[in-house]
This record gives C-alpha cells, structure tokens and sequence, in this order.
C-alpha cells in the first residue's frame, strides 16, 4: 500500500541539465515506489517573473520529455502542466481571500524577487506562495518532498490550511516535508549552482560530442598552474562530479583519481576526457529513451492530457467542498 500522496512542481525550463537531475527528478522516480506522485510543470508559476513568453510551450515540452525519459512513470504518478486544470485558478483566489498580507511580504523568496526583477514586482510575484500552497492543497497532497532550505514554503501552506480549516472547517489535509538531501550542483563556472541563466550547465539531452565540448571548459583547481602541480581534488568541482558518475559507473577508474590528482600523475584535461565518458555512459539509457519517446507521434500530448484529466478530477472534487464549506455552493 502507498503511503500516501505527493506533490511537486516545476517551473518549465525547458532541457533539464544534470544539476535538475541529481537535486531533483532522480528523487521524483524513486518516490513513485512509495507515493501516490503527482507531478506538475507550473508554467502559471513563470509567468511571474518571464516577460517573453514565445518560447513557454517548447520549454513545457522539453521538460515533460526529460521527466519521461528519466523514468516518471505515466502509469503510476499522474504528470500534467499547471493551467491545463484551471481549477488551480478558481482554487488560487479563494486562498488569496484568507491569507494575511503580511504572510507573504515575509517570505524571503518574495524578497530576493524583488531584488532581481525591481522593474516587475507584480501581483503574482506576491502572490506566489499562495498558488504554490493551493497547487499543492488542490491535489489534498499530504506529502511534499523539500530540502531545508524550502521548509518556511512549505509552513507558509500549512499556515494557509489551519487558517481555511480555522473558519471553514477541514477540508485539505496539513502537508509533511518529506526532507530530501538535495545537493548543491555547482556549475561549470566552478563557483555557482549549476543554472541556464549562468550558461554554466551540461543539459542531460546534449549528444555526447556536446557533453564532452561542455566538460572541456569546466573550471578546476585554481591552485595548478602547470601540469606538474600537485593539484587539490578535495576543492575541484571536476572531482565531485567524478562522485556523481564516475564512481557508479567506473569504479575501477574512479578510485585512483584522487591520488593521481594529489601526484600530479593525471592531469586536468585528461580528468575532465574521463568525466565527460562518464557522463555520456551515464546518461546513454536515458538518451536512448528519450529520442524514443521523441518519435512516438503525439504520445507526449496523450500522457500530458492524460494527466490533466485524472488531475481534474481530483482538483472539481476538491473546488465542490472547498465552495460548500466556504458558502459558495
């Protein structure tokens, strides 16, 4: 039996690079085993801080197909994007009407928003965390897997329901974190979380020549000047990638890096070769499936309104009690 019903959304990037991987999708296919998952790209979400928006479709897409790919399993989690079940909406402003304004000027997010779009602090960058809790309560999802960082979110939606339940009486469930150790991708760039905006990431769909060209200009250790220099594996991104791939898939090469590296009997262009083959044999499965499912005519645009119907379903359920309790049926 499942031990209950998860939520977690996105908002569509488009391609998914190794960063999306590690810290999240590989924690969306292993949850499928335990939970009822119910996956959301939240293109309404983006809408908040993206000012064009020619390319939202093609990014939906691309997303939707990397999370197939990945092993997001139409079969056992119900995959959707946000505004195909316009309920979200309805659901969205009902939440607006019982959240205190002051909830959300405190939300640290709100803030760094505001900091790096000042020319667009808008309605919906202020309300976000309200449509966040009502993606999330819309589904009565119990379970939302978080890291630490994310935890005031998730509390923010939890003050939400006691708040509904409060004056209206229970309807939505208080959502649990599900703490998930999310790591810290650190992009090519050597000093930065691995992101599209920074240009400092390897998309997990590139073709195996791309990876390889990507991983050539990654940064290493700063402190080797000459190929004779001892180098310092311990504060090389280069190495801990190694950790991600290399060591699942070729043990037998990884285990000798870190002493090679310290002896200088490997250098950085020869390690960088290795960890680009190993993020091509990693991700070879992956790739396959995807071109795959790439060439399977409509099969992405059944699974997506698949997955709005089975989550509409759940969602006028839902908006029927919420408008009783609230008076409005």
């Amino acid at each position: 039996m499942k031990k209950g019903r998860v939520f977690s959304g996105a908002r569509p990037t488009g391609q998914q690079h190794i960063g999306n991987y590690l810290g999240a999708i590989q924690n969306y296919v292993a949850l499928q085993d335990e939970y009822e998952c119910v996956y959301c790209i939240v293109d309404i979400h983006a809408l908040t801080t993206l000012d064009d928006t020619h390319l939202l479709q093609a990014n939906i897409r691309e997303m939707a197909l990397d999370w197939l790919a990945a092993g997001i399993d139409p079969e056992r989690s119900i995959m959707f994007v946000q505004s195909h079940v316009p309920e979200i909406t309805e659901l969205f402003t009902y939440m607006g009407m019982i959240t205190p304004m002051g909830w959300l000027t405190r939300v640290p997010t709100f803030k760094e928003k505001v900091r790096m779009h000042p020319d667009n602090v808008n309605y919906g960058l202020l309300g976000y965390p309200v449509l966040m809790a009502s993606d999330i309560i819309l589904y009565k999802a119990d379970t939302v897997p978080v890291g630490e960082d994310q935890l005031p979110h998730l509390e923010l939606t939890r003050e939400i329901v006691r708040r509904f339940t409060s004056i209206f009486g229970e309807v939505f469930p208080e959502p649990k974190a599900k703490l998930t150790e999310i790591p810290l991708i650190i992009g090519l760039d050597g000093a930065n979380k691995m992101s599209k905006s920074l240009d400092n990431q390897i998309d997990i769909a590139a073709t195996p020549e791309e990876t390889i060209k990507r991983v050539s200009t990654a940064y290493t250790d700063p402190t080797r000047i000459r190929r004779s220099d001892p180098g310092h594996p311990d504060t090389c991104n280069v190495y801990t990638l190694h950790g991600a791939f290399t060591k699942i898939i070729a043990p037998d090469k990884y285990a000798p890096i870190e002493e090679a590296c310290k002896k200088a009997e490997v250098g950085c262009v020869a390690c960088k070769k290795l960890l680009g083959e190993s993020i091509n044999e990693y991700l070879r499965p992956f790739r396959e499936k995807r071109a795959e499912i790439t060439g399977r005519k409509s099969y992405l645009e059944e699974v997506l309104a698949d997955g709005a119907r089975r989550a509409s379903a759940i969602a006028k359920e839902t908006l029927h009690e919420v408008k009783e309790k609230m008076g409005l049926a």
